[in-house]
């Protein structure tokens, strides 16, 4: 097993990073979020775990080793595979998974795409014991500024990550103005960084 990478980010998009390793570029699938983290030409490390199947090789990366290790317990449930127990990472944070599963919290889960409420009662009966207490207070999507803190310091904070992926300051600016007075304004009322995040993406996606 692969347990870490840490070298030159050689490249990062939206839902991969490459790092060189040893002279060697290795791509690295990683939620939106951890990608955000790294910069193009300055060193990165991420733990990883590598999805072994018969016909690829897919190495998969973290912001730190509990987050990996949430990961590859995910999958340890019937139906969810490394795709979907990714996105569920770019959703909720490891403890805010923990949480939700502790709190039989379905309505959480269900806001991952790809789980409906079966699947998230499943979740729950099958990790009840094996995520673990939640080390912190939050539940649900990945925490953002804490609640009354104003806009800019999320939005500082998104346009930073969309420009450590590529875009310019402008593009970024633009983004994030226009998914706020759309569909993600009750993202950004709970200060969601992560969901603010992926609604900008989509946006930029398509123009």
């Amino acid at each position: 097993m692969i347990a870490s990478v840490r070298g030159l980010v050689a490249a990062v998009r939206l839902d991969a990073a490459v790092v060189e390793v040893g002279g060697v570029g290795l791509l690295v699938q990683a939620t939106p979020t951890t990608l955000a983290g790294l910069r193009v030409g300055e060193e990165g490390r991420l733990a990883t775990s590598l999805v072994v199947r018969e016909d690829s090789l897919t190495l998969f990366g973290f912001a730190d080793a509990d987050e990996r290790d949430v990961f590859e317990t995910l999958q340890s449930v019937s139906g969810i595979g490394p795709r979907l127990a990714l996105a569920m990472l770019a959703v909720h944070t490891p403890d805010g998974l923990r949480t939700a599963v502790a709190e039989q919290d379905v309505a959480a889960l269900t806001r991952v795409p790809g789980i409906g409420r079966k699947g998230a009662q499943r979740l729950v009966l099958e990790l009840s014991d094996r995520l673990g207490p939640p080390a912190g207070h939050a539940a649900g999507p990945s925490p953002g500024p804490a609640a009354g803190a104003g806009q800019q310091p999320w939005h500082d904070q998104v346009v930073s990550a969309l420009t450590g992926l590529g875009w310019s300051a402008r593009q970024a600016d633009e983004a994030v103005d226009a998914v706020v007075s759309g569909t993600a304004t009750a993202a950004a009322d709970r200060g969601d960084v992560a969901g603010v995040l992926r609604a900008a993406l989509r946006h930029l996606g398509r123009v």
